[in-house]
């Protein structure tokens, strides 16, 4: 744990910056790779120091004024999900004829800017706008079919919380909510001009406005990756993690100029249409908590700046005022229904907007210029180049990605690219660029280590009840440290205690740069009870002790799954804890040997472990227990599961099969049973109650996804048909033959872990109700 004192400090130490923004206005704003300029402040502070730069692209308007008419500049305000309004404002301005000469927007209003400014119509941005959401703009992970297999393993268990950073110096969380992966991926279809772009040469000139978190000043791009650029601007503190970008640690813009009219001047704007769409205030009875609090001070900032702002407008400006009410910044799920609240504040400006109209066939030659954006320039780039990495072989990152030199780009490989390479879990932020040298075309890549690594700690909760006097938990802790060596070795250490107490250590010792194949010792301690029924009445417990050392050999192949094959060595002790040995086998004495040859296959195509809605994923293990090692048996056992999903609309399929049983020779020894039972594992049974020497299942699985929540990944309600057959069973009375069960569930998929309510009920009249919190 992290001292209080040091606590204190450091949090701190990471509120100054947003304290010095509270306590004053910003004097100055610098364009983005260029000099300070002045912004008119009533209160000027002394100017921060700022590392050279590259001169900007310009400093005075952006092109000359259009002959014989005003030049006009649209500025868009930030506002979160309000900003979609800004579509609205755009369509009537086209109804209209007004002519845009240039753009300056922060947030929000940044990427509906940059997205008119680009030649994307407003009808195209509507349709675009149409398919966001939260999920969409901010899910963190990339598509879980993407992840690296290693990462993959780790969704199988029930750790639920976010890595927290393990230093010498103490423990660290990351800077954002999200790091905005996810979310550059949309903005650069929103972008529609990939690729490092002078904004004074887009069809319309162009700016966009971010804030620098350690000087307090706003930033202004006049130049630079859209996508990126936009991202900077929307990075709203706290939410999502800040941009580096040449230099600077940059957060959202509105912090310091929410409504850039200063920003225009300089473009060059003789008008100016302002649109503001303002920052609501919570009301007391909302400010309960830490995170309203925060949220206030950001919002009370942000309208000091926005009231500077206002005060720059002349009489012959339009002031355009979406009434969006208490519709929330944070609603990214309805942001089509802003739309119109946009449309209706600039009619009711219709009388002086029409004033700047255009003749209809010179309004439509200026639209069609405005449109002309060149296409993309796809030719192969010669190198792929890394920015300096600490930990990370720039071997391993280039072998995750798809795009090779030589060959063609596209922008759907690239995404992907980039969802890969943060999907190794090494990463904070991942972006490109294209960069021209004498001869060569280079793709760069900025790939920004985890500041809060490379050791991470995780945890988790497992529960369960059966609503008859059975309940049982499972608290669980994971702790990885990553990069130990070049090649990318890893030692991962999960230790659970409750009903089921292990400790599992593994060093990961990967043999090549591509990390194609690998070595791993482990050392693995478990304890756990084994119950035993008689029917449908329990007859005793068991005390199962067991130590293993294994080593094995493998091979990861991407994306899509391992193989392993290795030697184990260890000692298992079962002791009777309640019950009588009457009616079972004797427990040999001194315990059990251990010693076998182990494989694995694992192949995982699933989109979700918790709730899979597309995809497949499959396991065979092998256990060959060998006397001639020293077990104290030699028997062969296999097991093969496999589960396929997919689904139309909110309603989904999923299909699973389960085998397992001795593969010839002698039959499996009492002690290394199958035990099988429970939900979704023969519904309507006790967990656990089925014990036999071999086991041959079927489910087939319907859920409908009835709910969709911001902080819920779905709320299903669904049924299973299952059919089985346990054989060869522990203890006489335990039914045989085909088993047939079914259950209806309501399942939640949140941010703790999925959660079950279940009942479940097997031919013969068994029945059972169940409660799980974790994986069933």
């Amino acid at each position: 744990m992290v001292p209080a004192p040091r606590f204190f400090v450091r949090a701190l130490r990471l509120l100054a910056p947003l304290s010095a923004l509270l306590c004053a206005q910003p004097a100055l704003a610098s364009e983005a790779g260029g000099q300070l300029l002045p912004r008119p402040d009533p209160a000027p502070v002394a100017p921060p120091v700022l590392a050279p730069a590259t001169p900007a692209s310009t400093v005075g308007p952006t092109a000359l004024p259009p002959l014989g008419r005003p030049r006009v500049c649209l500025v868009l305000s930030g506002g979160g999900a309000r900003g979609a309004a800004h579509i609205g404002v755009l369509k009537v301005l086209e109804e209209l004829r007004v002519p845009v000469d240039c753009i300056a927007g922060t947030s929000m209003g940044s990427l509906v800017g940059g997205a008119y400014a680009t030649g994307m119509s407003t009808a195209d941005m509507e349709k675009l706008v149409a398919g966001l959401s939260t999920e969409v703009l901010f899910k963190e992970r990339p598509p879980r079919q993407d992840l690296a297999i290693r990462r993959k393993i780790e969704d199988h268990t029930n750790l639920v919380t976010p890595e927290i950073g393990v230093r010498r110096d103490g423990l660290l969380l990351p800077k954002g909510v999200v790091s905005g992966v996810q979310l550059e991926t949309v903005l650069r279809k929103l972008a529609n001009a990939p690729g490092y772009r002078d904004f004074d040469l887009l069809p319309i000139p162009y700016r966009a406005v971010a804030t620098d978190l350690v000087a307090g000043t706003p930033v202004v791009f006049s130049r630079g990756e859209l996508a990126n650029v936009m991202r900077a601007s929307m990075s709203v503190p706290g939410a999502v993690a800040p941009t580096e970008y040449e230099g600077k640690l940059l957060v959202d813009g509105g912090l310091t100029d929410n409504l850039p009219v200063d920003v225009a001047r300089r473009m060059g704007a003789d008008i100016v249409i302002a649109v503001n769409l303002g920052t609501p205030l919570m009301k007391r009875e909302e400010l309960t908590s830490l995170i309203g609090v925060t949220g206030q001070m950001l919002n009370i900032l942000t309208e000091q700046n926005v009231r500077t702002s206002l005060g720059m407008l002349r009489p012959t400006d339009i002031l355009i005022l979406p009434e969006l009410g208490d519709f929330s910044a944070g609603n990214f799920d309805d942001l089509p229904r802003t739309i119109p609240i946009g449309e209706a504040a600039a009619r009711r400006e219709a009388s002086r907007l029409a004033a700047l109209a255009l003749p209809p066939e010179q309004y439509a030659q200026l639209r069609t210029a405005q449109r002309a954006l060149p296409p993309p320039d796809l030719r192969p780039v010669d190198e792929i180049r890394f920015a300096p990495l600490e930990r990370v072989n720039p071997g391993f990152a280039a072998a995750t990605m798809e795009t090779r030199p030589g060959e063609p780009i596209t922008q759907a490989t690239l995404d992907r690219d980039m969802r890969r390479l943060f999907g190794t879990g090494d990463f904070e932020h991942v972006n490109y660029r294209f960069l021209e040298e004498p001869g060569k075309r280079i793709l760069g890549v900025s790939a920004v280590e985890k500041t809060y690594g490379p050791d991470y700690l995780r945890f988790g909760l497992g529960l369960s009840s059966d609503f008859r006097g059975n309940a049982y938990f499972n608290l669980l802790g994971s702790y990885r440290r990553s990069w130990i060596n070049a090649l990318g070795a890893e030692w991962r250490t999960d230790v659970q205690v409750g009903q089921t107490s292990s400790l599992v250590s593994e060093f990961y010792q990967p043999l090549d740069t591509r990390q194609f194949f690998f070595v791993a010792p482990r050392v693995e301690l478990e304890r756990r009870p084994v119950n035993v029924f008689s029917g449908t009445t329990k007859i005793a417990e068991y005390d199962l002790r067991r130590t293993d050392l294994a080593l094995d050999i493998g091979s990861q192949f991407t994306k899509y799954g391992e193989a392993r094959l290795g030697v184990v060595i260890g000692h298992q002790n079962i002791s009777l804890a309640t019950g009588s040995v009457a009616q079972l086998p004797p427990v040999p004495d001194g315990g059990i040997e251990r010693r076998a040859i182990a494989a694995r296959l694992l192949v995982d195509q699933l989109d979700s472990t918790n709730f899979p809605r597309y995809g497949y994923g499959a396991t065979l293990n092998v256990f060959s227990s060998q006397a001639a090692m020293g077990a104290t048996n030699t028997y062969l056992k296999g097991e093969f599961s496999a589960t396929g999903a997919y689904s139309f609309g909110n309603h989904t399929l999923s299909a699973s099969v389960r085998a397992g049983s001795n593969l010839g020779g002698p039959a499996l020894p009492d002690y290394d049973l199958f035990q099988w039972g429970g939900f979704l594992q023969q519904s309507g049974f006790n967990t656990g109650q089925l014990i036999g020497g071999n086991v041959q299942f079927g489910r087939l699985v319907y859920y409908n996804k009835v709910v969709h929540h911001t902080f819920l990944d779905g709320v299903y309600v669904g049924g299973s048909l299952e059919a089985g057959r346990v054989g060869a069973p522990l203890v006489a009375g335990s039914p045989t033959g085909l088993l047939k069960s079914a259950s209806v569930f309501l399942g939640v998929d949140s941010p703790i872990g999925p959660l079950y309510l279940g009942y479940g009920r097997a031919s013969g009249g068994q029945y059972a109700f169940y409660f799980f919190l974790g994986k069933p």
